[in-house]
């Protein structure tokens, strides 16, 4: 006997029915509706419970528990698109299926209200082709009850009427599942009213002419995920997700949500584990990771492309396309072959120093440090093989730029050099609407030759390299600056004394964050000491000083677990007048032992000014920035290639003209080096050839 409760006293009924027991043995039930939830009514105590839990219930992690079927060889576990879901692949189209039973412990009636959740992956299906998601089915007679499927742009519940002893049929139209893209969908029913929801977007309604059976039994019936029992109709795309909620509406529990497609209700765990390392507890079932392969000519990488394949037939490389750029997933060892000139590129003036960068979404870009002030500083950017002058920004003498991030913002500093006080170098942040970068902040610098920026335990540090006061005074303070994430300003964290200091280099061993100085000039000569520091206590302190002949650059790097600092010397000069041009730079190695970095390699080179550490496959090198050797600026700059025991080794001479800053980088069309001049307008880049 089916009892239609008001809704008043249905909820007065759901909240007292927590303050009962189950039924006890023996006791004789009867099916009650509440809001569309079947319900057993005890004779004796008028207590009730539901036929069913009035929790999700997960029928694809059911049916994959389901006893006696050897699952592992009817289903593949699949990844597309970053997740995984299960298709079948077996000949017995009963292979995903459990007795209604299991669920329906208390009655033998499916919920008058109720919403299923599927996710789900469909390739086009073809024009009269329909596909059961999922069904359930009166043993014996092979009747079916109840199926949820899907045909070309079209998504269908089919309901049995009893009583009446036909099928109705509930469809919604252009809802385009079948894209081959993962979507979830919520089927909400109560009374005469179902709501189809996809993707957390707006809901479709519609209205039937009859109301969804108060006592569809369910006795002696079947639950079938992806079939309807019969090979005919059977499911042939991803299943992630297939959950029925008895009583309510699902929406609720999954919208809003920041991945509507992939929104989750209760996911098999299995799906969500990593199939590589099976735990033992379940059958492993076969796996794939779909994915499309490109294979010929350089495709293009963007948003569009992310996530795809690239098959390089000349490098014989994989790749893959992270939305900017094409990044290395398997590629045989590349070698350095040789280099060649590759593009003539023309600054605003003569330019001291380059600093390349990527902004994501945007992709790589070249900062030059332009010595004219009238005509201020030059921002390039990569496109279509070769650098492209992007934007101009005001700079005074400027010497170096510092490209970094803090979250997702990106910001550039330059170290000017202006003849009026106060001296300024000027703090850039790159504005995402504008796609300009925009003044941001203004900090007191003092004959300013460079910028180095870093983090230690989430902390953003800048430190500037101060060369001399306005009096020549060149024994002054270089400043390190914190950025206080409440003003989203830099503060002044802590002062070093600094001698003509010229470059910082930050690096780190292990546990130990350090920071090396270039000190050039005491006013008096350049055989002076510049200093290693380390970060103790929130502070940096003296750690080590080693003597430097008019230090210009240190560039530090790791070879196989040794940890090396390279140090440009440039220039001999003593109040006597006398200058040495041509001299040896020298490669430090730390010493585990004595816990200082000793001596391991002096390179002859000629004014240098700047050192650049880069791999190519396993081989490691550094190039040197030669400018002077006392009557010419036309040298050659040294590419040097790791020899283990030997150390480094001259493999390479690129003609260079008053060579000031080398970088290396990456781009889709391969590996490049540039160098600015700082006697000319002209900078080069090189590409590095390999094999």
């Amino acid at each position: 006997m089916v009892l239609f409760v008001p809704q008043v006293v249905r909820k007065m009924t759901l909240m007292r029915s927590k303050k009962h027991s189950l039924l006890t043995a023996g006791m004789s039930c009867y099916p009650l509706l509440l809001t569309g939830v079947l319900l057993t009514v005890p004779v004796q105590s008028h207590s009730w419970r539901p036929c069913t839990d009035l929790l999700p219930l997960d029928l694809l992690s059911r049916a994959l528990a389901s006893p006696g079927q050897s699952l592992a060889t009817q289903l593949q576990m699949v990844q597309s698109r970053g997740s995984r879901g299960f298709r079948l692949t077996g000949t017995m189209a009963t292979a995903m299926s459990f007795p209604a039973s299991q669920i329906f412990t208390n009655c033998n009636y499916f919920p008058a209200e109720f919403s299923l959740v599927a996710t789900l992956k469909i390739i086009r299906l073809k024009h009269k082709t329909s596909e059961y998601i999922f069904s359930m089915v009166k043993e014996g007679p092979d009747l079916l009850l109840l199926g949820l499927r899907v045909s070309e742009n079209h998504l269908h519940l089919v309901i049995m009427s009893p009583g009446l002893g036909r099928r109705s049929r509930v469809t919604f139209r252009d809802v385009n599942l079948d894209d081959n893209r993962w979507h979830t969908v919520v089927l909400a029913v109560t009374g005469q009213h179902a709501t189809l929801t996809i993707d957390c977007r707006p809901p479709l309604e519609i209205k039937q002419i009859q109301s969804f059976p108060s006592a569809l039994s369910t006795k002696g019936s079947r639950f079938f995920i992806g079939s309807r029992g019969q090979w005919r109709g059977r499911f042939t795309g991803l299943l992630r997700q297939l959950v029925l909620l008895p009583g309510s509406d699902a929406r609720p529990r999954l919208c809003p949500n920041s991945e509507a497609s992939l929104a989750e209700l209760s996911v098999p765990h299995v799906l969500k584990s990593t199939p590589l390392q099976p735990d033992g507890q379940g059958p492993v079932y076969p796996y794939e990771a779909e994915t499309r392969v490109t294979v010929g000519d350089h495709p293009p990488c963007s948003k569009r492309e992310h996530g795809q394949l690239w098959f390089n037939t000349q490098s014989k490389g994989l790749f893959i396309c992270d939305g900017l750029m094409w990044r290395t997933l398997l590629q045989s060892k590349e070698r350095l072959d040789y280099v060649e000139d590759y593009q003539d590129l023309y600054t605003r003036s003569k330019t001291l120093g380059i600093e390349v960068f990527s902004i994501p979404s945007e992709g790589l870009f070249m900062a030059a440090a332009n010595k004219d002030s009238r005509l201020g500083s030059g921002i390039f950017r990569w496109k279509n093989g070769s650098f492209h002058f992007y934007q101009n920004i005001s700079t005074q003498e400027a010497r170096a730029w510092k490209h970094f991030t803090i979250d997702d913002k990106t910001f550039l500093v330059v170290a000017d050099l202006r003849e009026v006080e106060p001296e300024l170098s000027v703090i850039y942040r790159w504005n995402k609407r504008r796609r300009r970068f925009v003044r941001y902040q203004a900090l007191e610098t003092h004959g300013a030759q460079d910028w180095e920026a870093f983090q230690i335990h989430n902390n953003s540090f800048l430190v500037v390299a101060n060369h001399r006061a306005r009096d020549f005074n060149y024994n002054i303070h270089s400043v390190i600056y914190r950025w206080n994430p409440d003003t989203k300003l830099f503060e002044v964290n802590q002062t070093l004394q600094t001698t003509g200091a010229f470059d910082w280099e930050f690096f780190t061993v292990g546990p130990y964050h350090f920071l090396v100085v270039a000190n050039t000039f005491d006013g008096r000569t350049t055989t002076i000491s510049s200093t290693i520091y380390v970060w103790l206590d929130g502070h940096f302190k003296n750690f080590q000083n080693i003597t430097t002949v008019g230090a210009t650059d240190w560039e530090a790097f790791q070879i196989d677990g040794r940890f090396f600092l390279v140090v440009a010397n440039s220039h001999k000069f003593a109040d006597t007048g006398q200058s040495l041009y041509s001299l040896n730079s020298t490669v430090y190695e730390l010493n585990s032992l004595t816990q200082t970095f000793i001596r391991f390699q002096e390179i002859l080179t000629h004014s240098a000014l700047d050192w650049e550490f880069f791999i190519i496959g396993d081989e490691k090198f550094l190039v040197v920035a030669n400018s002077h050797d006392g009557s010419s600026y036309s040298l050659n700059s040294i590419i040097y290639r790791w020899q283990g025991y030997e150390g480094f080794v001259p493999v390479h001479s690129l003609p260079t003209f008053g060579c000031r800053d080398w970088e290396h980088f990456r781009t889709d069309e391969g590996s490049f080096l540039i160098y600015s001049s700082a006697t000319s307008r002209l900078s080069k880049v090189f590409r590095l050839r390999t094999y």
